[in-house]
């Protein structure tokens, strides 16, 4: 039997995209929406030299600047005005979704609907905004302290940083917004994904570079070009993966004669609830200490330099952390996406019930439980995932788009991307039969 990911890919037929004419305008606007995100990449901030700072960068390890740089798509390493990229966008509806399970106010407004989620959106939306700020002031106090790359340092340069990235960063914003709503695909998960789709030519050209000159030897770049692949793959299939509860709706009377209901469904829980969420927390945790020692001085010392001789890449000590937290993070995460008791709740209010248990809180219970063991799984892929890009790259120096975020991130957000096209082109189908049935009917 064929899988998911295999009828999705047979069921599109690129003749039916020729064909629909809004689909086709959503595509154009998509992607002269991210032709503007990467001209962005290159516009460097004002008062800085963008040769000095490259050399500045590419001259050490950045730590957790190198994350950013890759899912910013090179304007950290050029400092452009996109520097920031959507990130803070990202991290201010994390923190709001983890504040909306703690604080009632907010959990009270979730429950409101679309009246609700406008408010949640408008808040995220301030968080952004002092989050880009603090980070610009942090970037402009690390520019002023490298010398040569500030022609003046001063207030009016740590000001005109603050809003050009800031600025950038609202931008961003405003155009994943626009993605979303009269494009194709989540906006913020594209501007990523095309920040790191930017990178692997060179990566692709830098790896084979490095296999010329003998650094790596073909035997090798071959091993990582099939393990490539067989993580793709093995993405593919994750994330496609579902645990499906049986659920059952008993049949009720409407009227006097009339009986509806008796039907039976499936609640679907994904094998991965957490998505990428846990890998980009667990690198930028243990990556965090590595950029404070580049910033701080040249050569660091006391705890730094501790933390970065027995956190380096490939150490046994950082592989366990780093599935430690990425396995903390999946299960933290998922438990905040996802509400037992109010899944429980919403199939009672509606007469469904999963067979052989009593709706309410035993049902809340047996969610709870199929979920735990499936979150073990996930976390379990996760780590497999991350981790053996990880070895490769310590071990070989592999550029670091090769990592297994990289290639998660990449692989979710075509998946999600090929999705809403066949639901569009699902849609324009069923709207051509809706024509044609209407025309035979006026024949008539």
């Amino acid at each position: 039997m064929a899988s998911a990911a295999e009828q999705l890919a047979a069921s599109i037929n690129f003749s039916a995209i020729a064909k629909a004419d809004e689909l086709k305008k959503r595509i154009w606007f998509t992607l002269g929406a991210l032709l503007v995100y990467r001209l962005g990449t290159y516009i460097p901030l004002p008062g800085i030299d963008p040769v000095a700072f490259e050399q500045s960068f590419t001259g050490k390890q950045q730590g957790v600047l190198e994350l950013f740089n890759m899912f910013a798509g090179g304007a950290v390493q050029r400092m452009a005005i996109f520097a920031l990229n959507i990130m803070p966008y990202i991290s201010a509806s994390i923190i709001i979704q983890l504040m909306t399970s703690v604080i009632p106010s907010l959990e009270s407004l979730k429950k409101e609907g679309e009246s609700g989620r406008k408010v949640i959106n408008q808040y995220t939306r301030y968080l952004t905004v002092i989050l880009a700020v603090f980070q610009a002031w942090g970037i402009a106090i690390g520019l002023e302290g490298q010398g040569g790359v500030v022609a003046n340092p001063g207030p009016f340069f740590q000001i005109s940083t603050v809003l050009s990235l800031t600025g950038g960063t609202m931008f961003l914003m405003w155009l994943g917004e626009q993605i979303t709503a009269r494009g194709i695909g989540n906006g913020a998960s594209l501007i990523i994904f095309a920040g790191i789709v930017a990178a692997f030519p060179s990566a692709i050209v830098s790896t084979l570079e490095l296999g010329r000159q003998g650094a790596l030897s073909t035997g090798l770049i071959l091993l990582v070009l099939m393990l490539s692949v067989v993580v793709v793959a093995f993405i593919v299939f994750m994330e496609r993966a579902q645990r499906r509860l049986l659920i059952t709706y008993p049949k009720r009377q409407v009227g006097q004669n009339q009986m509806v209901g008796g039907q039976t469904s499936f609640l679907p829980l994904k094998l991965n609830t957490s998505g990428v969420i846990p890998p980009i927390f667990a690198s930028s945790l243990l990556l965090l200490p590595t950029t404070l020692a580049n910033f701080s001085a040249s050569n660091p010392t006391g705890w730094l330099a501790t933390f970065n001789a027995y956190f380096a890449h490939g150490r046994p000590l950082y592989m366990l952390t780093y599935v430690a937290l990425i396995v903390f993070f999946a299960f933290f995460y998922t438990a905040i996406v996802f509400n037992p008791n109010e899944t429980a709740d919403n199939l009672k209010k509606h007469g469904g019930f999963i067979p052989g248990i009593r709706p309410g809180e035993r049902t809340a219970q047996y969610i709870d439980q199929v979920l735990t063991r499936i979150t073990v799984i996930g976390a379990a892929y996760l780590s497999v995932i991350c981790l053996l890009p990880e070895m490769l790259i310590s071990y070989a120096a592999l550029p670091f788009y090769f990592g297994g975020t990289s290639l998660l991130i990449v692989v979710s957000v075509t998946m999600d991307t090929v999705a809403q096209v066949h639901g569009h082109l699902q849609a324009q189908q069923y709207e051509g039969l809706v024509r044609k049935a209407k025309l035979r009917g006026r024949r008539k």
